[in-house]
This record gives structure tokens, C-alpha cells and sequence, in this order.
């Protein structure tokens, strides 16, 4: 029995809802949050951008998606794997569509590539530890640029303020989570079967306890997995800091536009301390990471005027560029995943 593509379950009210809450968040951003900063709006300030600047803002975040794609090959295909660059792209944009305008911290996203790999043939196990992997590294340059940056910033090894507010404490963050994931390799790798032997032991009441050792146990071998890859030095794993490093070089090319130039250091440790409001259960994000991108340029003392304005700019482009193209893979994916299971019918049919 085929597997089928997954689906948000919504309902009308819901999407009425979420629909309203975008548009009027929406509305604020661009119309009301620029008049209370002393704009008219951001719209007729976006007009007032340098348009060479606004364009390499447009480059830089295609490039960003470049380097996604790249890691997505790194972590998944091999070489007998029937994903090709145009599945690759088809499944990461389709994905990463999924997690702008879907909430629950991307889970979208992260079901509809699993899917995807699970369709194209992948054992259902390897495709768990790889998307593990995956985010794991993918993740592991965020924190550890939390905590470079951070303490680089506090100790003056580079140049721009450093409240210890938001320099130190997200360095501190992103070290126990760095240290947390790394503890968790460390487990034994037949966890899962210790758990399981000791819950047969002491019978029905210690079943959630196996059950719950699977999540670990998971976990363990995913970032086993994610150590296993940097170790064979494939150049795909590059895609990681390709993401993060051009979507930050987006924002800052957004402040030029304008004639705003923070600090280097200052833009990227308010980027990634931003986007920790992307946690927040919103659509898209939408309204949590402009807050609090907004807050924490305004918190390194960057103007509130070029803070709104450029960081607006920049989520035109980091949310919207990807939404029209990522819509457009989703159906074009379906249609590769029909390629597929067309072709294992008439293996299957062959083989009789």
C-alpha cells in the first residue's frame, strides 16, 4: 500500500484564522510598526532603497538555498539513490515552503521531506537518523556561531557592543545544547535494547519508559551519523555554513540598501538571537522573527529606524522569495513521486 504525501490537517475556521492573523500581522509590519518609528510606511521607505544593493540581497538568498540543497545531497544520497538535482531541489524547496508557512517549528516541512525519501526507497530507519543528522548539522553551525560570536563579541575579539544580555547568555545557550547533543552520542548503541530488557523485567508499568528510550536512542545514532559525515569530509557538508552565511550576507546587504552599516559581528549575533523567536508557534514565523530580529539589533544599539526598515527588507526576501517557487516544487514533486511508483510497478510486474 502506497504511503500517502502528508497533509496539514486544517479546517476552514482554522484557515480563515491563520489567514486574518498573517494579513493583519502583515499590515502592521509594513503599515503601522514603520509610522510609530517616524516612517510613513516601510513600503515607500522600501522604494527609497538602493536598487544594486536590493538585487545582491535577491542573489545572496538564492545562493542560501544553494547551499541547503547541497547539505540536503551530502546527508541523503548516495549513489545508487534515484534522487537527482531536480528531485533534490524539488523536495528542499517544497519543504522549506512547508516550514515558512506552516507553525510547529517546521515539522512540516521535516514530514513532507521525509516522505519524500521514504517514497524514493529509503529505509525507514536511515531516513530517521539522516534527518537527525541533518539538522543536526545544519543546527550545530547556529550554535556554534551563538557561542563564537558571543564570546568573541563580550571579550572584544571583534569589533561592535556587547551586552552580556545578549552576547554571553545565547553563547551559554548554544554550549549546553552543543554539549547536550554531543553527551548523546556517547550512549551505548544497543540503548534502546537495554531499555527494552528492563522493561520486560519489571513488566506493564515500565512500557513508557521503553517507549520513551526510543527518542534518545534515535537521536544517539543520528548525531552519530552527523560526526560520521564531517569526519568523511565531504565539501556537500559546506551547505550548512552556505545557508546560515548567505541568508546573514542577505540581511546585510538589506542594511546597505539604506545606508545603515552595523557592525559586521553585530549583524550576525543579532541574526541568530532573532531568529530564536522563530520557536514561537506563529505561521511562518511571521511577526516573531521580525520582533525579534527587531529587538535585538535595537539591544546592540542600532537605530529602531534602520532596524525596522531593513530587517522588513530582509524578510521580503527570506520568507517570500522562497514561497512561490517552494508551492510550485510541492506539485511538481507529486508528479515525481508518481515517476516512481510507475517504475516500481513495472519492475514488480517484470519480476513475475
Amino acid at each position: 500500500m502506497n504511503e500517502q504525501m502528508p497533509r496539514i490537517a486544517v479546517t476552514r475556521r482554522s484557515v480563515v484564522l491563520s489567514l486574518v492573523f498573517v494579513v493583519g500581522v502583515v499590515v502592521f509590519l509594513y503599515l503601522g510598526l514603520p509610522k510609530l518609528v517616524g516612517f510613513s510606511t516601510s513600503f515607500k521607505r522600501l522604494d527609497e532603497g538602493n536598487a544594486v544593493w536590493l538585487a545582491a540581497a535577491a542573489v545572496l538568498e538564492i545562493c542560501s538555498f544553494g547551499g541547503y540543497i547541497a547539505l540536503f545531497r551530502a546527508v541523503f544520497i548516495h549513489r545508487t539513490s534515484r534522487i537527482g538535482w531536480k528531485a533534490s531541489y524539488q523536495i528542499t524547496m517544497a519543504g522549506l515552503a512547508a516550514t515558512r508557512l506552516f507553525a510547529a517549528a517546521g515539522a512540516g516541512g521535516i514530514a513532507l521531506t521525509a516522505w519524500a525519501l521514504r517514497r524514493s526507497g529509503m529505509d525507514g530507519r536511515l531516513v530517521a537518523s539522516r534527518m537527525i543528522a541533518f539538522m543536526g548539522l545544519l543546527y550545530g553551525v547556529y550554535m556554534s556561531a551563538l557561542v563564537i560570536d558571543g564570546v568573541g563579541l563580550y571579550v572584544h575579539l571583534w569589533e561592535g557592543p556587547a551586552p552580556f544580555a545578549i552576547t554571553i547568555v545565547p553563547a551559554i545557550l548554544g554550549a549546553v545544547v552543543i554539549t547536550l547533543f554531543i553527551s548523546i552520542s556517547l550512549l551505548p548503541r544497543d540503548f534502546e535494547t537495554l531499555m527494552e530488557a528492563r522493561a520486560q523485567r519489571r513488566g506493564v508499568t515500565s512500557r513508557f519508559a521503553r517507549r520513551l528510550a526510543t527518542v534518545p536512542g534515535a537521536t544517539a545514532t543520528g548525531v552519530r551519523t552527523a560526526i560520521a559525515l564531517v569526519r568523511g569530509g565531504d565539501i556537500g557538508l559546506l551547505g550548512a555554513p552556505v545557508w546560515w552565511g548567505f541568508d546573514i550576507a542577505t540581511l546585510w546587504a538589506c542594511f546597505h540598501a539604506f545606508g545603515y552599516a552595523p557592525h559586521k559581528s553585530v549583524i550576525v549575533m543579532a541574526y541568530f538571537v532573532g531568529w530564536i523567536a522563530n520557536t514561537l508557534p506563529l505561521p511562518g514565523g511571521i511577526g516573531g522573527v521580525e520582533g525579534g530580529l527587531i529587538g535585538a539589533f535595537t539591544a546592540f544599539g542600532v537605530s529602531v529606524q534602520a532596524a525596522v526598515v531593513s530587517v522588513l527588507a530582509y524578510r521580503a526576501f527570506s520568507f517570500w522569495l522562497p514561497t512561490l517557487p517552494g508551492a510550485l516544487a510541492y506539485f511538481q514533486l507529486r508528479r515525481t513521486v508518481r515517476g516512481w511508483e510507475r517504475m516500481d510497478g513495472e519492475t514488480t510486474e517484470a519480476a513475475m
